[in-house]
């Protein structure tokens, strides 16, 4: 099924009014529908798609088995002869005399990197493709599309000979959990609120991931059957997809995620905690795990002096890769035993606890989507993050799920998902508010989003600004 992205599609069908050709890049999260994206945008534009997909490197993958196969789907969709390509540059001119001489065309170069990973003159071989084979025709759009984004980055969109040349760059978010009722199909009334957050704080909004479910099944049965099975896809899914996208380095950035799935750190404290060295190398890896859509880089406003606060917190927003290193990596050799197939999740130690944390990040997932639940919606707002400060200028530690600031005013947003939640809870976040501390004329407001039973008397007590029921998320 095809579901949102609305959004992108009207971006991408504003280039069929160009008078010349089109290049599209395309990035995002593995699973998260890069190609599918490009499918659905060629079927509604009633356009020929010709789609090329790199190999996965493996061993003995070289740059004549990536030009073999490119050859060999170029002669799959064309019903021409199979040609022997000596180079990038041979393989796109003949792309190019292959074209239909009219009507709309996209072609999807898929894992681009993997394409071009054992030619270094791949990207300058592109580039003279576009130039001399592509850029000059009407009707076409080319899609250079990737997991591997941080190769798209540095190749493509930061590289001076593509300065330019490129007329959209995507990057493909999570659906939000509106669009993501979808998966429940016509049982999606019936399934309460908090059964779907239980999946999506597992799943996130990766639709991958959600075509798995079966929506007759109970969240704790889906998850069981999905993660805590031998066979289950996403107990298989992590080790695979995390090689395949980063190849040698997996393990190394593999380690960098374990201590982040602990909470946001800087990169010096990443640093410490890791036992690696505090440099560039620790940057860029960073850096490659952001653009890769595992990790968020949080940096805002110090609200204490309204300035930027010159540091940057990564925290891992990817719900599955948390899920997975927090409570299938660990259990991993009971589950290869069968030790899960008769196991009731609910009672394994600190499950409650686990789905509480995977229901913050979830939401984390989807401010865009708070933000007019709480009034944001025509507010310029110059920062939505977590935030955290060991020492105050009271002196006092303060950790906030949420910070929304605006030019006159910041909001303290509490996370919690409880099936029970008192009234203790306004208290918890007046004490964040008091160690807060903020410039003198800056409205404080306060809110909770919750998921769970709400004690009357918080409503009663009147201290929160904004009580936000999580399943108007749905409805987002």
């Amino acid at each position: 099924m095809f579901v949102g992205r609305s959004e992108q599609l009207e971006l991408m069908e504003a280039l069929w009014r160009k008078p010349k050709a089109s290049l599209v890049t395309c990035r995002g999260r593995r699973r998260i529908g890069k190609s599918t994206l490009v499918e659905e945008f060629a079927r509604r534009s009633r356009a020929r798609l010709l789609r090329f997909e790199g190999l996965a490197p493996r061993r003995g993958t070289t740059n004549d088995v990536q030009l073999a196969e490119f050859a060999s789907q170029l002669a799959l969709q064309t019903r021409e002869p199979e040609f022997r390509f000596r180079n990038w540059t041979e393989a796109f001119s003949v792309l190019a005399e292959k074209l239909p001489g009219t009507g709309r065309i996209v072609i999807l170069l898929d894992e681009i990197s993997w394409m071009g990973k054992f030619d270094p003159d791949f990207p300058g071989r592109l580039k003279i493709a576009w130039d001399r084979f592509f850029h000059g025709r009407k009707d076409l759009v080319v899609v250079l599309c990737g997991s591997v984004s941080a190769w798209i980055a540095e190749n493509i969109l930061e590289n001076t000979a593509f300065v330019g040349r490129d007329s959209l760059d995507i990057v493909l978010p999570e659906l939000t959990l509106a669009q993501c009722r979808a998966f429940w199909g016509r049982r999606d009334a019936r399934v309460p609120a908090r059964e779907k957050f239980d999946i999506l704080s597992v799943t996130g909004g990766i639709p991958k991931y959600l075509e798995d479910i079966d929506p007759s099944l109970s969240a704790e049965e889906n998850i069981r059957r999905l993660c805590f099975l031998p066979t289950g896809p996403l107990f298989r899914e992590f080790d695979a997809a995390f090689a395949d996208v980063f190849g040698p380095t997996a393990s190394g950035k593999k380690n960098l995620l374990r201590a982040l799935s602990e909470g946001g750190l800087t990169a010096s404290e990443t640093a410490r905690k890791t036992g690696t060295a505090a440099n560039g190398m620790l940057s860029r890896t960073l850096n490659e795990l952001v653009l890769a859509g595992f990790l968020a880089a949080d940096a805002g406003i110090n609200p204490e002096t309204g300035r930027p606060c010159g540091r940057t917190v990564y925290r891992l927003r990817d719900n599955y890769t948390r899920f997975y290193l927090k409570y299938i990596e660990p259990h991993a050799e009971s589950i290869k035993a069968g030790a899960f197939r008769f196991v009731s999740l609910g009672q394994l130690p600190g499950w409650s606890a686990m789905l509480g944390l995977q229901f913050e990040n979830l939401v984390l997932a989807n401010i865009p989507q708070l933000l007019p639940l709480l009034g944001f919606n025509r507010t310029l707002l110059l920062s939505a993050a977590p935030w955290r400060n060991a020492r105050t200028a009271n002196g006092r530690g303060c950790q906030i799920d949420l910070l929304l600031q605006a030019p006159r005013s910041v909001c303290v947003v509490e996370i919690k998902r409880k099936a029970e939640i008192g009234e203790n809870v306004a208290d918890e976040v007046q004490a964040k508010v008091a160690a807060l501390g903020t410039p003198r004329g800056i409205t404080i407001r306060t809110a909770l989003v919750y998921e769970g039973s709400l004690s009357p008397r918080i409503e009663a007590d009147g201290y929160f600004d904004f009580l936000v029921p999580a399943e108007r998320l749905f409805e987002a």
